[in-house]
């Protein structure tokens, strides 16, 4: 496989095929994230594809999951689209689940018609930055969707049988305002289920453009101990049916994962443990160069 820039998927994707369909994401405005900034998007050579599926054939390769990249592969046009999943359906007759990022805005730019085709065709889970519960903070972070685009955008989705997993980041509200937007985000939780979520915790590169804001004093920086609360508020507040959880804080090697609702108590008490724990260390704040 040939791939340009850092691959970025989900860590329940793990153990998906990768195909790389485009480079880079179409948007690349939002404010805290720095993996494609470097890159100018693009769609790759249709013959490029079409060669990497022979070279997984050739070998027998059978994946359950074919996870298409890059950034928002979703934004590519209903027919290109259509052309790739037909060449998945031809080089792996084993009728693979199809998975991808998208964004809301690509969501809404597909009829309800396409959608359908689309689930027809194997597509069945889209990865959605969600990021926060808030519409300021979504506003400030230059995101690319309202908290009622998201409503639409998952309603449809809904409709035609396709599954989203969402990403989201606790500490991205900014200081003193982590119980506010975990409570955003388990009420949207709670009527838009999403089948998994990983919260990847903010760090923030002081190289992001989010940085202005934090000199300029629009946000300040929550730290770890105050991140750890907001995501067992979150978790407290989900009741959502069959969701694979996995939350990291890169920066304090503390990670909660499991399935909701089965693990939920054993993640709580998981949280409740490090957050007694931290209470008594100096604050880590998720900032790096």
């Amino acid at each position: 496989m040939e791939y340009e820039g850092r691959i970025c998927k989900g860590p329940q994707e793990r153990a998906a095929f990768m195909l790389p369909v485009t480079v880079g994401c179409s948007y690349n405005a939002c404010r805290f994230c720095l993996l494609f900034k470097h890159l100018t998007y693009r769609e790759l050579p249709l013959e490029q594809i079409e060669a990497e599926l022979q070279r997984v054939a050739s070998v027998g390769g059978a994946p359950k999951v074919v996870y298409l990249g890059d950034g928002n592969a979703f934004h590519l046009s209903t027919e290109r689209l259509l052309t790739i999943l037909q060449m998945i359906e031809k080089y792996l007759p084993n009728k693979p689940e199809v998975r991808m990022d998208s964004t809301i805005t690509d969501i809404l730019a597909k009829t309800d018609e396409e959608l359908a085709l689309f689930y027809e065709h194997g597509v069945r889970r889209l990865y959605i930055g969600i990021e926060s519960g808030l519409e300021d903070v979504l506003q400030l972070m230059c995101k690319d969707h309202t908290i009622p685009q998201a409503e639409e955008a998952i309603g449809r989705l809904h409709k035609v049988g396709i599954a989203y997993g969402a990403h989201i980041m606790t500490g991205i509200a900014g200081r003193g305002r982590g119980i506010e937007n975990a409570e955003g985000l388990a009420d949207f939780f709670n009527r838009y289920p999403p089948v998994a979520i990983v919260n990847f915790s903010v760090f923030i590169h002081r190289r992001a453009p989010m940085w202005k804001d934090i000199e300029e004093g629009r946000m300040g920086v929550a730290d770890e101990l105050e991140n750890m609360r907001e995501e067992r508020r979150l978790l407290e507040l989900m009741d959502l049916p069959g969701c694979d959880y996995d939350g990291m804080h890169d920066l304090i090697e503390f990670r909660v994962r499991g399935r909701l609702p089965d693990k939920k108590v054993q993640m709580l008490a998981k949280l409740d443990a490090g957050i007694a724990e931290w209470s008594e260390k100096e604050p880590v704040y998720p900032i790096v160069q």
